[in-house]
């Protein structure tokens, strides 16, 4: 039998944990799902894009990677323009549609240079 690990949770370095949170459910349409000030050095805030099993944390005092390092995450969604329109409708900016053979891609950054990727699968026919 082999152990099953799931992916349930990516830290996100951010500068300002109060832009990034306001940009991440505000501008994206993550969820919010826990917002905790542990002490003066750590607080703790987890966000749930829609429809996923894994969720980001932002915060202080959660990670020593720089802000806007985390270059490349990706999520899949079902329809690449309604994610663009949707995303272009809340204000984010976002890049053109990238069609390749593998997919469809979308891109986009945080306030602090944190890189995301859109993809939708191509139709396997």
């Amino acid at each position: 039998m082999t152990v099953q690990m799931k992916l349930e949770l990516v830290f996100v370095p951010v500068s300002d944990v109060d832009r990034a949170k306001a940009f991440y459910t505000d501008t994206i349409g993550f969820n919010a799902d826990h917002d905790q000030q542990v002490n003066d050095e750590l607080r703790f805030v987890q966000l749930t894009p829609p429809g996923s099993t894994c969720s980001i944390a932002i915060g202080t005092g959660l990670t020593e990677m720089t802000p806007g390092s985390l270059k490349g995450l990706q999520m899949v969604v079902s329809d690449i323009e309604e994610a663009r329109d949707e995303l272009l409708g809340r204000g984010a900016e976002v890049s053109e549609i990238d069609v390749q053979p593998w997919g469809s891609f979308v891109s986009f950054s945080d306030p602090d240079g944190n890189t995301w990727v859109l993809q939708q699968f191509p139709d396997r026919g």
